[in-house]
């Protein structure tokens, strides 16, 4: 178990997932952990009911500033006016962790404006589930102990990943988005189950199975994924011809291009917050 109290800046669905992830693994008591955003009462409420945490409104400023580690999980473009706003609570005796996209740890050290240890982090929403794959990195105030509390909330809830920061934006357009690309195959493949005579419920499960199979397939044998493709693919078989549609169509391009510019976009956001923040 974790010691000491924990508050979420910014109550959206990465906020859920971790705090979700951390219960359910048993990392944390529930009151341990408050919430806090913006001026969302309704979704405060809905945090307190589901999950037993704190979410009281009128004692933000106090869930703040009483907490040993603040997670931040406000959206990028929020990061300049959020932290303005909770910086005088804040202190150096805090951890930070950002789930922030895009977002420095040095950009945060400025906007906080002290020398409290951030540690940047990058999970994806398979975390209410225990499978996040998440990517760490420590600024500069961060030490050896600050790393390994941020390891120990994240690998409750997955796959834990220490890298360099340069890559943060790498691991954000590959991973961190990564769920939302295998969803978008599911429902084109569900799409498909239909167009030749499956009911959808029917699509559905086969390729939940198909998804978790192939998954499992690449983690058991530890075989590339090229090679099991061609053990499956008989020439002038079904396969064959599927893939020949998808290489028709630039499937493998698309989703090459879907990473590295959803990775520009990480650094984009880190880039539109440094010109927000030289303007105040």
């Amino acid at each position: 178990m974790l010691e000491g109290r924990i508050c979420f800046v910014g109550a959206g669905a990465m906020a859920e997932a971790i705090l979700c992830g951390m219960l359910n693994h048993k990392i944390v008591k529930p009151g341990q952990i408050s919430v806090t955003n913006r001026d969302d009462r309704f979704r405060l409420d809905e945090l307190v009911y589901n999950f037993g945490v704190v979410g009281d409104s009128s004692q933000k400023y106090r869930s703040i500033q009483e907490a040993d580690i603040l997670i931040l999980a406000m959206k990028p473009k929020d990061i300049s006016t959020a932290l303005e706003e909770i910086r005088a609570y804040t202190s150096q005796e805090q951890l930070v962790i950002s789930v922030i996209a895009g977002i420095s740890t040095k950009q945060i050290s400025e906007f906080l404006g002290h020398q409290a240890p951030v540690i940047r982090t990058m999970p994806n929403t398979s975390a209410i589930v225990g499978l996040s794959g998440t990517g760490v990195c420590a600024g500069e105030f961060a030490k050896a102990e600050h790393i390994q509390v941020a390891r120990e909330i994240f690998e409750a809830i997955g796959l834990v990943i220490v890298t360099d920061e340069e890559k943060l934006d790498a691991i954000t357009g590959l991973s961190g988005s990564g769920p939302a690309y295998v969803y978008y195959l599911v429902e084109a493949m569900l799409e498909g189950g239909k167009a030749v005579g499956l009911s959808e419920q029917e699509a559905k499960d086969l390729i939940l199975q198909t998804v978790i199979g192939a998954a499992n397939m690449l983690i058991e044998t530890n075989e590339s994924p090229a090679y099991l493709r061609e053990k499956v693919t008989s020439p002038n078989g079904t396969t064959q011809a599927g893939l020949d549609v998808l290489k028709q169509y630039q499937f493998q391009e698309a989703v090459k291009q879907c990473v590295v510019r959803a990775t520009e976009r990480s650094k984009e956001l880190g880039a539109q917050s440094s010109v927000t923040l030289k303007k105040q």
